[in-house]
């Protein structure tokens, strides 16, 4: 195959056109010419950070869109999906990613579970992280969450982090909130990347101590209006991600919004690429081509360099999408799952009456949770559950929230991070006794009811993704999304996915387990009654 283009050059920062030839799946040659070419080529983005399960999509249908909007790669951690089957549904990840040319990065994930407070379905220790390091798939260690417990020496964490050192494979960090002294004790273990940075001189401390930063901007956690402005000084050791991204999301744009977002506000155009192509490839070491002589053939083509419109998008020297096509086809794939709860009664949800209750307040566009003291009485006071999957148990998880605005019915998830146990807040027993139920009659999923409608979408991968076709799942995601803002009428502007993280008990301040209400800052748990 041969083109004539307009190449935009990264690396030294030129745009010229070359006529380029590519043979058996990689760039053969680009020869400079003397000829107007209308459209660019440049390297693929790579989204640097990102757990496939989050779409709701196992990653052979997560490619189909992805390549939509010229992502080629990601690195992704599969601790969503280990958490639930451990190496059985990491081995499952790399299995049907193998099955499509899109470029998936897996990692080993150590924190599974993310902490001994919650019920998970497996656990993975530290010879499971060095037999999964093994793997010439398994490209890093993923985010190493239990930061308190390498501040503090834990013998299995260090072992997990010797261990990617020992086969030299980076290390990623996940540090919410970390500063000072402890930040320089996080570094010091071997981490060398963080995505939770959520203010600018968060992001600025870590990067002056030698981490690289990435940019996320997932469907519910958005950091880009607060990093961005670093981005100018320290382009070379920063990044763009997603974390999480629902599939509905994924269908309207990807890393590509970001890159287009980055230079509309005035930052250079090469710093910004470098961010959304070569930093990521070059940090954990990718099989991904940057558009050089001897390559791999992984491009994309767009119409100009403001709007970045995609055209087309290659890997391997093959067309995967075409003018808003996606030339990926669906795969029929197994549905492995570990799901045993049983049917939930209204009664079960009850909580003992206090005049006065901490409350897991809910501010939008973050994870991070603050813990208030209400009366529950307050209208905006919601009541929250978190139900183990992996046994029949009583309810132990029961709490109340603040920010979800729901006016009627109730919302359920069994995505509920790490451990994926079902979530639900509502305004009342029955609704959220009724959209439990659903997810349990379909071993996973998400539902929303009032009294006159039930809207599910089943999940029956691991009960957090489905292998149904991608543009289905990604319009009945959004039929229940739109259903709880305009008739729930709540306000958060990804429902779902803010739910998902009541549960992440390493992200402070207060969260909610199956085992009880948690307190992030003291790692103990604490009563819903406020003495």
């Amino acid at each position: 195959m041969k083109k004539k283009i307009n190449i935009v050059d990264i690396k030294n920062r030129t745009i010229f056109p070359a006529l380029v030839e590519i043979q058996k799946g990689k760039i053969a040659s680009i020869t400079p010419i003397d000829e107007e070419c209308n459209d660019f080529m440049l390297p693929g983005f790579v989204d640097a950070h990102i757990h496939i399960e989050s779409s709701m999509l196992i990653p052979s249908e997560f490619a189909r869109l992805a390549v939509l909007h010229g992502t080629v790669a990601t690195v992704s951690d599969p601790h969503e999906i280990a958490n639930v089957l451990g190496i059985e549904g990491v081995n499952f990840m790399l299995k049907n990613a193998a099955k499509t040319p899109f470029k998936f990065a897996f990692g080993a994930s150590p924190c599974v579970p993310a902490t001994p407070f919650e019920t998970s379905g497996a656990t993975l220790n530290s010879q499971d992280i060095e037999v999964l390091l093994q793997n010439p798939q398994i490209k890093f260690l993923s985010e190493v969450m239990n930061f308190p417990g390498v501040l503090a020496g834990d013998a299995d964490m260090l072992d997990k982090i010797a261990a990617a050192k020992k086969v030299g494979k980076p290390i990623d960090g996940h540090a919410p909130a970390l500063r000072g002294k402890d930040l320089q004790h996080y570094i010091d273990a071997g981490i060398s990347t963080d995505h939770e940075a959520f203010t600018y001189e968060e992001g600025l401390e870590k990067l002056q101590k030698g981490m690289k930063i990435l940019i996320r901007e997932g469907s519910a956690a958005k950091n880009f209006d607060a990093l961005h402005p670093l981005i100018d000084e320290y382009h070379k050791d920063m990044m763009f991600c997603s974390d999480d991204r629902h599939p509905n999301d994924l269908l309207r744009g990807h890393i590509n919004d970001l890159v287009v977002r980055a230079i509309a506000l005035g930052h250079d155009m090469f710093d910004v690429l470098e961010m959304a192509t070569y930093n990521p490839v070059e940090h954990y070491n990718l099989d991904v081509g940057l558009l050089r002589v001897g390559d791999p053939a992984d491009f994309i083509i767009v119409k100009d360099l403001e709007k970045f419109e995609i055209v087309e998008t290659y890997i391997n020297g093959e067309l995967l999408a075409k003018n808003t096509k996606s030339l990926l086809q669906s795969i029929q794939e197994e549905r492995p799952n570990n799901f045993h709860a049983h049917k939930k009664e209204a009664k079960e949800f009850y909580l003992p009456k206090c005049d006065n209750v901490e409350v897991i307040s809910v501010v939008d566009h973050e994870l991070m949770t603050y813990e208030k003291v209400a009366t529950p009485h307050d209208k905006e006071i919601l009541k929250i559950a978190v139900i183990n999957r992996y046994e029949n148990t009583p309810i132990k998880g029961l709490a109340y929230t603040q920010g979800f605005h729901l006016k009627q019915g109730a919302i359920a998830s069994s995505v509920a991070h790490d451990s994926h146990n079902i979530i639900v807040v509502g305004t009342s027993d029955t609704a959220m006794a009724e959209a439990v139920n659903l997810i349990i009659e379909s071993k996973g999923g998400i539902s929303a009811v009032c009294d006159k409608k039930r809207l599910h979408l089943p999940l029956e991968v691991a009960g957090i993704m489905s292998a149904d076709d991608a543009y289905e799942v990604a319009q009945k995601y959004e039929e229940i999304d739109n259903f709880v803002k305009t008739e729930l009428d709540s306000t958060l502007s990804a429902p779902f996915m803010t739910l998902s993280f009541m549960a992440l008990l390493v992200i402070p301040e207060i969260k909610l387990s199956d085992k009880g209400l948690f307190d992030g800052k003291s790692f103990h748990f604490i009563s819903p009654c406020k003495e």
